[in-house]
């Protein structure tokens, strides 16, 4: 890929061009500044919406560094930085995240790293389940659910306070010492409890419909303890069915439902989240992700707290989301 082209592509799609001529000829260091402020204003560019495609750049790179739990950061991102509807949040996230593992699955497709016959087992109930709560649940979920003491209990509350709980949950797996990763480092055929994954698979789909996560720490211990593949194994097949799974219950759900789908947004967010992705990627073999994991998932957990917390309104502001 290559970067300088799409960085000058980018900053030609947020700043007009004539402004960029003008700031690389202009020495004024100050008045650069102050161009750039305008610039940034002018175009609807802001700080915060900087800091977004900041944070969709850390979100691919955690999820190539580490392997899975990156994208658990999609939907916080999309919805307090730029300030997209919860519910929408989540139909982007499926995008997001289906395009950025299909990206980081290749390499372990080469690498002969994908059980073609688990991600069939496991990926075709996950499918058929997001594709259904995305095509028929989520869209007749009422918008009010309940009200408790003035409180109104949304349905767009009810997803952050769920996807909430996902990053808790999700963050206890990536704190607490892994006791697979390093002990099965080789395997065989996959030895199949069909009933368990399929469950699985059927509960992970239902998740990754509700709230738009991948669901890769669900995934994996799965693969690792009920199919008995290799660490390695599991992390290529979980990337090819949170892929599928998520491509497919976006463009079979949201888009055939008629949701208004920001394409030029999307595309600039997941394309940078690619990047980080591949940058991730070639950073992991050099950074063992067994390091960093603790750390990112206490971010991830505090994080996760914060939003129930602001959702609830604890903090003062207006409770709910979008």
């Amino acid at each position: 890929m290559h970067t300088s082209l799409f960085v000058l592509q980018l900053l030609q799609t947020a700043v007009p061009m004539d402004t960029v001529t003008t700031l690389v000829s202009d020495s004024n260091t100050t008045e650069i500044a102050a161009q750039v402020s305008t610039s940034v204003g002018d175009s609807g560019l802001t700080w915060l919406t900087i800091f977004g495609y900041v944070g969709a750049l850390l979100m691919g790179l955690s999820l190539g560094l580490i392997g899975g739990g990156g994208s658990i950061l999609t939907v916080p991102i999309l919805v307090k930085l730029f300030a997209i509807p919860s519910v929408l949040s989540t139909a982007y996230s499926l995008f997001v995240v289906g395009l950025t593992s299909l990206v980081g699955s290749v390499s372990h497709i080469r690498m002969g790293n994908v059980h073609w016959r688990t991600a069939l087992v496991f990926g075709a109930p996950s499918i058929v389940t997001v594709l259904l709560t995305r095509k028929y649940v989520m869209p007749n979920i009422p918008d009010l659910l309940f009200t408790v003491g003035g409180f109104e209990f949304t349905k767009a509350v009810a997803v952050l306070i769920l996807f909430a709980i996902l990053m808790v949950a999700a963050s206890y797996s990536m704190i607490k010492p892994s006791k697979t990763s390093e002990n099965i480092d080789s395997a065989g055929d996959a030895n199949f409890n069909y009933p368990l994954i399929l469950g699985e698979g059927l509960l992970v789909g239902f998740v990754t419909g509700l709230v738009g996560a991948g669901g890769g720490f669900l995934i994996i211990p799965v693969l690792v303890l009920m199919a008995k593949l290799s660490m390695k194994q599991a992390v290529g097949t979980s990337l090819i069915i949170i892929a599928s799974k998520s491509l497919i219950g976006f463009f079979g759900g949201d888009l055939k439902a008629g949701n208004t789908i920001d394409w030029q947004f999307l595309l600039i967010f997941s394309s940078i989240a690619v990047v980080g992705i591949l940058v991730g990627s070639q950073l992991s073999k050099k950074i063992p992700g067994s390091k960093l994991k603790p750390a990112f998932g206490w971010m991830v957990l505090l994080l996760g707290i914060y939003m129930i917390l602001d959702t609830l309104g604890v903090f003062g502001g207006a409770a709910g989301g979008h």
